[in-house]
C-alpha cells in the first residue's frame, strides 16, 4: 500500500511546499529539501501522518462516535 501511496502523492504534487521565505520553523522535521526557493515536503512523514490519522479515525469510528471531515478544494492565489 505505501508504495502505491507514495507514487500517488508525488503525482499529485503534495511534496511541493511553501516558498522558503514564508515557512514556520516548526515545520523543520517535515521538510526534505529546498530547491529553487521552495521547500520540498518529506513524503515519508506525510505517509506516517496519514497512517496515524487512519488508525485514530478507525479507533474513533469503531467506538461508535461520529467523524466529520472538512476539506477545502482548490488553491488560493496569493
Amino acid at each position: 500500500m505505501a508504495t502505491v501511496l507514495v507514487k500517488d502523492l508525488i503525482e499529485a504534487g503534495v511534496h511541493f511546499g511553501h516558498r522558503a521565505s514564508r515557512w514556520n520553523p516548526k515545520m523543520r522535521p517535515y521538510i526534505y529539501a529546498r530547491r529553487n526557493l521552495i521547500h520540498i515536503i518529506d513524503v515519508r512523514e506525510t505517509i506516517r501522518g496519514l497512517l496515524r490519522a487512519r488508525k485514530y479515525l478507525h479507533k474513533v469510528a469503531s467506538q461508535g462516535s461520529l467523524v466529520l471531515l472538512v476539506a477545502r478544494s482548490g488553491s488560493r492565489a496569493t
